[in-house]
């Protein structure tokens, strides 16, 4: 699923994916609600979902802030952890059983360093994150539930699909009732 999924990247070459794909050498099964990293640990890996779904959250002694999910075909890491190799903040859960491969974090650089093409396939995965966390910002400051679910929608109609509506209600900063009043169907 890997390697179909690279091979679709217009600037990589089969020689450039032959490489990378085996340095996603660590197979890892999650059970549902078990963690993928929880708040203290230090991130060594960045993972790609085969099947499964995650939530990425905040964990504060009122709630958690969900700030992100994953499921199959995306990446996930503790991104603030793997690039400063400071405690994480978040916890990454599962929201089923799910499985992943991931690459280390020494290889992964590595790679970048010895095929700048790497370099450039993850400056563009970090532009898109990019562009995606502030558009959710913009989501969150300026529009109001409907608005914020019709975005959400919009961007990923899969979700409800794939995540429980309360871990929704959290991402859309609002209580699971008024999601469910303002849901259309």
């Amino acid at each position: 699923m890997l390697a179909t999924l690279l091979r679709q990247v217009p600037y990589f070459t089969e020689e450039d994916v032959a490489a990378f794909v085996p340095l996603w050498n660590k197979q890892v099964q999650v059970k549902r609600n078990d963690f993928l990293i929880r708040e203290g640990q230090v991130e060594q890996h960045l993972y790609f979902v085969l099947s499964g779904a995650f939530r990425l959250y905040y964990p504060t002694p009122q709630e958690d802030i969900c700030v992100g999910f994953a499921y199959p075909n995306t990446l996930i890491t503790a991104f603030p952890s793997l690039v400063t190799q400071t405690p994480s903040t978040y916890c990454i859960q599962a929201l089923k059983k799910s499985e992943l491969l991931a690459i280390s974090r020494a290889d992964f650089y590595a790679l970048q360093e010895e095929r700048p093409v790497f370099g450039r396939f993850w400056r563009h995965e970090l532009e898109k994150a990019l562009i995606g966390k502030m558009e959710r910002e913009i989501d969150l400051q300026l529009l109001d539930p409907q608005q914020r679910l019709d975005r959400l929608l919009a961007r990923s109609p899969h979700i409800f699909q794939l995540v429980p509506l309360k871990y929704i209600a959290s991402y859309l900063r609002m209580t699971p009732e008024t999601l469910s009043r303002i849901r259309k169907y």
